[in-house]
């Protein structure tokens, strides 16, 4: 089942959701709005390898001017709100009216694991060119009950490739699976 407000208020005084900085204004009646962080990226190749390190450039976007995305061109993004989900399934989904100006904010990753702690990066594509700005809403956060326990949790799993904490975009770290 899907968390409402008053779920999602009473886990975050329990601990076992965190969002910072944290506005009451954004907790929608089933989800919380994040906001588009300073900071995109874009890879320094024009053909990536998924057996390789795909390696990116990170920039600040200005916040008066903001940033022009271009289409055919696949961004990385960041959340300007750091997370923790403890006890629950986080799925981030974009704001409607951001999918009205043509902006996809991720491409496959929508859903984050129990024990996530970090900003969420965004693999955003657009459809047409469009500005954007830092601290626009972004997308929301809708966060799913589990039914039983979880074994190993993502910020303790051995192999979990984006627990380094970081307000920056991360690239895709595929090169790290053995295939």
């Amino acid at each position: 089942m899907i968390l409402t407000d008053q779920q999602i208020r009473a886990e975050m005084e329990r601990g076992t959701i965190v969002v910072q900085p944290y506005d009451p204004s954004c907790l929608g009646t089933n989800s919380y709005d994040v906001h588009l962080g300073r900071y995109l990226a874009t890879y320094d190749d024009a053909v990536l390898d998924a057996r390789r390190h795909n390696t990116i450039t990170t920039f600040e976007m200005s916040a008066e001017e903001g940033y022009v995305l271009q289409p055919g061109i696949l961004y990385l993004g960041v959340t300007e709100e750091y997370t923790e989900t403890h006890a629950h399934v986080p799925f981030l989904e974009g704001k409607s009216s951001v999918g009205r100006l043509g902006i996809d904010i991720h491409a496959t990753a929508g859903k984050g694991d129990v024990g996530f702690c970090n900003h969420w990066t965004l693999e955003i594509s657009v459809s047409m060119p469009v500005r954007v700005y830092p601290g626009m809403p972004i997308g929301q956060l809708i966060y799913f009950g589990l039914q039983g326990d979880v074994q190993t949790f993502y910020n303790r799993k051995q192999s979990a490739k984006y627990n380094e904490r970081t307000d920056r975009p991360v690239e895709s770290m595929m090169w790290k699976n053995r295939f």
